[in-house]
């Protein structure tokens, strides 16, 4: 049994704290180790003759810190005459280990101030970080967001679907700002977050904004959009992407019937339209929408001509039956925000924009990543088909 076992061991025996003796021993560790660096560096051990008129020779030490997870260590750094010595063992300029910097940047990816950070390091660590140090440590976490802002997408996409949802956010008051978000699938099926804008509410210049920013980082063409009924998509896309068309998602188009309808006829007039995206092609789809509105016409007329002047319920059918499932709802991009709102779901507000797009990203990079190089449903069965359709 060494004298490092022997220590552990009774450590435990009298309940003592394991984490001091890690520190010692890591200290005495990491001082052999910088020595050792330099007699590697020097070519010769100390106090070796060899070392006499070779050019370069120790030159005394300096005192460094270096926290850690086990505490703070007390360091001799070894120096050579020369200056020519660099050690690798400790990072030039870093005085904490790289756990500490990866916890400071996830609590503030996940919106806290660095004010808070700062609390939470000391009473974590025992060393007290200034809001100024955390602010340097997560200039990382705003890089991430301007490498997304501006880096270039694929040239094509089969799908692309936009929707908005609403978070608290303060400016000079709390209030609920909508989070714009477009999401893509390209033909092989990979699918990515692409891109987001901000804004006090949901609006069509916002979408036009961001179908703009779309098309200036690289995606020429798109075949098919999916969204609600987003008041001036239309113009938007026939600007930047004319030959595309706009799916309307009917899980939306079948709420918005509900509200309109007595709730005694909701059952069966939402089962009625069901059968119209469940159709097998398009005329089946046909004949199912007209049978709904002769049902229902007489009952509910504004319904029912809202549904005959809408050109965008059946576009879906004009795509391969393998991705129907898929795109004629905004049911895929619903889930993603879904998962944003339960990671932000303790959070009364944010205190800031930068705030709310720091955690947005970390939602987005580990959606980006997951589905990287998965192949959505379906899609692997009619990419020549959607290469075909370009």
């Amino acid at each position: 049994m060494n004298q490092f076992t022997k220590e552990i061991v009774t450590a435990l025996a009298q309940n003592q704290d394991l984490d001091l003796i890690f520190k010692d021993h890591l200290e005495i560790a990491v001082n052999e180790l910088l020595q050792n660096e330099l007699s590697a560096f020097l070519g010769y051990e100390r106090y070796d003759r060899a070392g006499f008129n070779s050019g370069n020779s120790r030159n005394g030490n300096y005192l460094r810190t270096f926290k850690t997870k086990y505490g703070e260590l007390n360091l001799t750094v070894p120096r050579d005459r020369n200056g020519e010595f660099i050690n690798h063992t400790l990072p030039a300029y870093q005085r904490q280990t790289d756990q500490l910097e990866q916890t400071v940047i996830q609590l503030y990816q996940k919106g806290i101030t660095t004010h808070e950070i700062s609390d939470l390091m000391e009473k974590m660590y025992g060393a007290y970080y200034t809001p100024q140090t955390v602010s340097n440590l997560t200039k990382v976490v705003n890089e991430q967001v301007e490498a997304f802002k501006s880096r270039t997408l694929s040239e094509k996409y089969a799908v692309i679907y936009l929707d908005a949802t609403y978070l608290p956010l303060r400016r000079d008051t709390v209030a609920k700002e909508a989070v714009h978000i477009a999401i893509g699938i390209q033909p092989n099926g990979h699918k990515e977050v692409l891109s987001y804008k901000i804004a006090p509410t949901e609006s069509g210049a916002i979408w036009t904004e961001v179908l703009a920013d779309l098309k200036q980082r690289g995606v020429q063409q798109n075949l098919l959009f999916v969204a609600d009924g987003l008041v001036g998509l239309a113009s938007a896309v026939g600007k930047y992407y004319p030959e595309a068309v706009i799916q309307q998602c009917l899980v939306h188009v079948s709420r918005n019937i509900s509200h309109r309808i007595r709730v005694k006829d909701r059952k069966e007039v939402l089962g009625d339209f069901k059968l119209i995206h469940q159709s097998s092609d398009k005329q089946a789809a046909e004949h199912s929408l007209a049978n709904f509105i002769n049902r229902w016409r007489k009952r509910y007329p504004k319904v029912t001509q809202g549904l005959l002047e809408n050109q965008k319920l059946l576009t879906c059918f004009d795509f391969p039956a393998a991705i129907r499932a898929s795109i004629y709802s905004t049911n895929l991009i619903e889930s993603f925000n879904k998962k944003f709102k339960r990671q932000t779901k303790k959070r009364e507000q944010f205190p800031n924009e930068e705030s709310l797009e720091r955690t947005l990203m970390t939602v987005i990079l580990d959606y980006n990543d997951k589905f990287d190089q998965r192949v959505h449903k379906g899609f692997n069965m009619v990419e020549d088909t959607l290469e075909s359709m370009f």
